[in-house]
This record gives C-alpha cells, structure tokens and sequence, in this order.
C-alpha cells in the first residue's frame, strides 16, 4: 500500500463545501476529450478522503487493508462513489442555471442519503447536538456519508444553493461555493483558470 498519491496533493480542494469538492475529482469536467479522472481506484479513493479530511491516516489504512481481503467489494464501492460523484455534479451543474436536476440522479443521491443514515448518530454537546458518522473505518463506503450529508445540506439551504457556481474556465466545469460578499467570484482558482482567462483576453485583444 503506497502512502498519499502525489496527484492527491495536487488536487487542490477549491470548492469550500466537501461534496462540491467530492464533484470536482475530475479534472477538466465539462470537456470529454480533457477530462482526467482522479478516482482510477480504491486506494486512491481512500487516499483523497483523507486529503479532504473526511478519514485519518489511521481509519485510512485500515480500510485498505479491508479492501485488499475484499477486492470485488472495494471495487464495487469506487463504482458506487463515483456515481455518487456524477449525480452530484449533474443535479448541482442544473442548480446552477436555475434547471431542475433529473429524477434519475435524486434517486441516486436519495438512496445514499437512505444508505448513510445507517452510519449516523446524535450526539450532544455542551450546549446543542450534532450528527457523527459511525466506523467509518469498518465500512468499506465509510467516506460517502459525510459527502451525502455534504449535499443535503447545500440543497435545503436556500443561501447555500444559491451561491454555488461553475468554474468560467472553459472547459473546466469544476463547482464551487462563492462566499465573497458581492459573489463576483468567476473562477475555481484565479491563479489557475482566472489567468488562463486573462491571457485568453490579452492575446484576442493583441
């Protein structure tokens, strides 16, 4: 088992909420010619849930060790995540230009949220109670619920939902929340696809 992949590291987490982020492990998107899928496997599945904090290095390698006992199951949950993944993208892509997400991907994504409650719990706190996600270490699909949950609460806040966006940066179509104040945010990343607009812009004017 080989430690975090470099390509992880590389894999900046722009999107400010984790199943945006989640949507956005496919580099280039909206491009089917471009785009690079980032989840080629199991391990490396497990590997950006602890990029994206959703395991510890601890949990992480427990579950890669379940997966090399369990290889027809560990494949068979990257499928899943990655569908996941796709409806996710497609219901949020449709959000953004005020369309109604199809019924085929709210399945998907109701049936994981069906799934992930099974791995939830109340807790209290000191002065209020919160939700914790239970063995995710011991489950193979342990990192989908916190992204499942991660959606729902996007899509039932009418704030939230409304300040995701789409990447300008053609073909790049990665998704991301905009919390500046006057949302005037166009880019993932300015220093990425912003001034790849820039000099698209600088060399069409010379």
């Amino acid at each position: 088992m080989s430690d975090i992949n470099k390509d992880v590291h590389k894999h900046d987490l722009l999107g400010g909420r984790l199943c945006l982020d989640f949507a956005n492990t496919v580099s280039w998107h909206d491009s089917s010619e471009k785009s690079e899928e980032l989840l080629t496997s199991y391990e490396k599945l497990v590997n950006w849930s602890v990029h994206a904090n959703i395991l510890k290095k601890q949990q992480s390698l427990s579950l890669l060790k379940k997966a090399e006992r369990q290889p027809s199951e560990a494949k068979e949950v990257l499928q899943q995540a990655i569908e996941l993944r796709e409806s996710i993208y497609r219901i949020f892509s449709l959000v953004v230009n005020n369309e109604t997400p199809a019924s085929e991907d709210l399945s998907i994504l109701n049936e994981a949220l069906s799934n992930a409650y099974g791995m939830i719990r109340v807790v209290p706190g000191e002065n209020n109670f919160s939700l914790e996600f239970l063995n995710c270490e011991e489950q193979l699909d342990g990192m989908l619920p916190p992204i499942v949950q991660s959606a729902i609460d996007i899509l039932i806040s009418e704030k939230e939902l409304s300040r995701v966006k789409k990447c300008e940066g053609d073909p790049c179509g990665w998704l991301f929340l905009d919390t500046s104040r006057n949302r005037s945010r166009r880019w993932c990343s300015m220093a990425d696809c912003g001034n790849r607009a820039k000099a698209k812009r600088f060399y069409h004017k010379k």
